[in-house]
């Protein structure tokens, strides 16, 4: 049997700081129930990344995603004709927003599902409730979960997830390139010494992340290392221990980067903030909110953030002579990555008291 999360809300705002103040027990699911015999489909048996059995029909036409980083992913693949509907935070890319929307990730219309006759309908462990699937199981509808739980896991869903939609091609192609941009992200920053950074979740309370999240992979494949060093997902942090820490950078992650120097320099002005050295020197990295997303998207902003840390790494040396000078490699175009996320969930027991809620960023 696997455990899934149970969030609580829906809009980040409303997310972390009801994890302060709201807890209820994880619950366990049971293998998926088969989905009713049908005379006229074939089917597919596979063990999806919660450990259920799910009984799939083949060939997949109709898919309704419940994440916004399962949308994402469906586009990556290059498979959004398939795509039938999505939830009401699947914003990227811009066509998904196009898509019939069945409500929220944690509170979906099963009518709305059932009426576009889905053949899979896909989830992930962290995000969706236990209750959705199994109230799709007695629908006879079929899901399936993933949970990736590192940078290297993102890859790997991605591609197990192209298999199970039929385009074991795409999947390949597409980890495969998400490989090659992480391998050279390894050759380029790899080797220098880590920027210590914290990634700040919330900043009322300070929520940063766990050492065992796929933010904080994220962030080493970046060039960093969280200055939290916690068992926690989405640990509680006092400004004292961050003073006591003083990181190098502060890092953000945000779907309009312009609104940040602002936020940045109101908490400068902030007496308990003022004694932390990167907040006084504004030493700040701002990042597509697509790294709280595990899907192909994240490389972009692991890449977007190497490049703030460790700029020199990406500046090609002349070719030959002195008089060919240093040529700035350019990012990737920003556009891509200015958009909102809801696809991370902060369990209340990773923040305050034994118990926990588990609520969506």
């Amino acid at each position: 049997m696997t455990e899934f999360a149970i969030p609580r809300f829906r809009s980040a705002i409303c997310i972390v700081i009801a994890a302060a103040l709201c807890a209820a027990a994880p619950l366990r699911a049971q293998s998926a129930s088969p989905t009713p015999p049908s005379s006229s489909l074939l089917f597919r048996e596979v063990t999806d990344e919660a450990g259920r059995t799910v009984r799939i029909p083949q060939p997949i036409h109709r898919i309704v995603s419940l994440a916004p980083s399962l949308t994402e992913t469906i586009y990556a693949l290059g498979l959004q004709d398939r795509l039938v509907g999505d939830t009401d935070y699947c914003d990227y890319p811009p066509d998904a927003k196009t898509k019939t929307k069945v409500g929220g990730a944690i509170n979906p219309s099963l009518e709305q599902i059932a009426a576009l006759h889905p053949d899979l309908v896909l989830v992930t462990k962290g995000l969706n409730r236990l209750e959705t699937v199994h109230s799709l199981d007695t629908l006879g509808i079929p899901s399936y979960a993933t949970d990736p739980h590192t940078v290297d896991g993102i890859v790997t869903s991605s591609k197990n997830l192209a298999e199970v939609l039929g385009a074991p091609e795409a999947g390949t192609s597409v980890a495969a390139n998400m490989r090659h941009h992480l391998a050279d992200l390894q050759e380029r920053v790899g080797a220098l010494p880590p920027k210590r950074v914290l990634f700040a979740v919330w900043t009322e309370p300070l929520i940063s992340v766990g050492r065992d999240t796929f933010i904080a992979d994220a962030l080493r494949h970046a060039g960093a290392v969280s200055i939290v060093d916690s068992s926690q997902d989405w640990p509680q942090v006092s400004l004292e221990e961050v003073a006591r820490l003083q990181p190098d950078f502060l890092v953000f992650a945000a779907s309009h980067s312009e609104t940040i120097p602002h936020d940045v320099e109101a908490l400068a002005n902030l007496p308990a903030w003022g004694i932390i050295d990167a907040v006084h020197n504004r030493r700040y990295a701002v990042i597509s909110d697509a790294v709280n997303r595990p899907a192909p998207r994240i490389v972009e902003a692991i890449e977007d953030l190497a490049r703030q840390l460790h700029p020199d790494a990406f500046v090609e040396k002349p070719e030959s002579g002195k008089d060919k000078a240093e040529k700035v490699i350019p990012p990737p175009p920003r556009q891509s990555l200015l958009r909102p996320s809801f696809d991370i969930t902060v369990p209340l027991t990773d923040v305050t008291t034994p118990g926990g809620c588990a609520c969506v960023l």
